[in-house]
C-alpha cells in the first residue's frame, strides 16, 4: 500500500527508531485520532503510539464515514500490514475495542501477522447481544440526550447547535455501524487480552467484560478503574499508569523470549 494512503489512516505523535512495540489505537464512536495525542509521553518509550484514524473527523473529515463494520475491516488490513517490523497490541475504546478484535481475526484469517495482545475497553465482549435500544435513528433531541447520558460529549459541544450539526452525522453513522455489526463465531484468538472498564458504566457491566476470557485461549486479565463509560479520561492518569505497566510487561516477555 502506498505510503500516502497509509499517512491517512495512522497518525504517529512520537515515532523512534528505539521502538520495540506498537500500539495501534482505535477510537470510539465519533472521536477522532487526536483522543491518543496526549498519550504517547506517559508510555514506555519503547513504545510506538500510532492512531487510526477514520474517514468522517478531523484530517479525513470530507471523507463519507464507513457504514460497514466488515467493509471497515477490509480496508484497515493492509494498512496494519504495512507495518509488521515491530510486534503490536491493538487497543479501542467502545466501538475501538470491536474493531481491534474484529481486525485481528482478519488478519489470522488472512495468515499475516496480527497483535500479541488486544486491549478491549469499556468494550461489551461481541458474543453477548447488546441489551441497549439502537439509538442511530433516533430524533436529535433524543439522540443528543443519550448522548448526554453516555457523558463522551462535552455538554458546551451538545448545547452548541452548530457544533452539533457537525458532529451528529458522524455519531449517527458509527453507531449505526455498531448496531448492524453481527458477530460470528471462530476459534479464541491466540493472543492474549486485557479488559478494562469503568466501575459506574451503566452502558457496559462487568460481567460483559469478563466474557471476554472466552475470545482467547491464551491468559485474560480483567481489570477496572473509577469512573462511568468514558472512565479514559476522567481517570486518565491511573488508567494510563495501568496501560503503561501492561505494555511493560509485554515488552519484558519479549526481550526474555529473544
Amino acid at each position: 500500500m502506498e505510503s500516502r494512503e497509509v499517512n491517512r489512516w495512522l497518525i504517529r505523535p512520537r515515532a523512534s527508531c528505539h521502538s520495540r512495540l506498537r500500539l495501534y489505537c482505535f477510537p470510539y464512536a465519533g472521536a477522532g485520532a487526536s483522543i491518543f495525542s496526549s498519550w504517547a509521553g506517559d508510555l514506555p518509550p519503547e513504545v510506538e503510539l500510532v492512531a487510526v484514524q477514520l474517514a468522517g473527523r478531523e484530517s479525513r473529515y470530507t471523507e463519507s464515514c464507513c457504514l460497514d463494520l466488515a467493509h471497515l475491516i477490509q480496508f484497515l488490513t493492509p494498512v496494519v500490514q504495512s507495518f509488521t517490523d515491530l510486534p503490536f497490541v491493538f487497543y479501542g475504546h467502545s466501538m475501538g475495542g470491536i474493531i481491534g478484535f474484529e481486525l485481528a481475526r482478519e488478519c489470522r484469517r488472512k495468515q499475516q501477522q496480527g497483535p500479541i495482545h488486544l486491549i478491549v475497553s469499556g468494550c461489551r465482549a461481541p458474543q453477548l447481544p447488546n441489551p441497549h435500544p439502537p439509538m442511530s435513528a433516533e430524533a436529535d433531541p433524543v439522540f443528543i440526550d443519550r448522548l448526554r447520558q453516555l457523558g463522551g460529549t462535552a455538554e458546551a459541544i451538545l448545547e452548541d447547535a452548530e457544533l452539533t450539526d457537525l458532529l451528529l452525522p458522524t455519531l449517527r453513522a458509527d453507531f449505526a455501524m455498531c448496531e448492524a455489526y453481527s458477530y460470528s463465531p471462530e476459534d479464541p484468538l491466540e493472543c492474549s487480552i486485557t479488559a478494562f472498564g469503568g466501575t459506574d458504566d451503566s452502558k457496559v457491566r462487568e460481567d460483559e467484560l469478563s466474557a471476554w476470557q472466552f475470545q482467547t485461549s491464551n491468559s485474560f486479565k480483567l481489570k477496572t478503574f473509577p469512573g462511568q463509560h468514558f472512565y479514559i479520561h476522567s481517570s486518565q492518569e491511573v488508567f494510563l499508569k495501568s496501560l503503561s505497566q501492561d505494555l511493560a510487561e509485554l515488552l519484558e516477555k519479549s526481550t526474555l523470549s529473544q
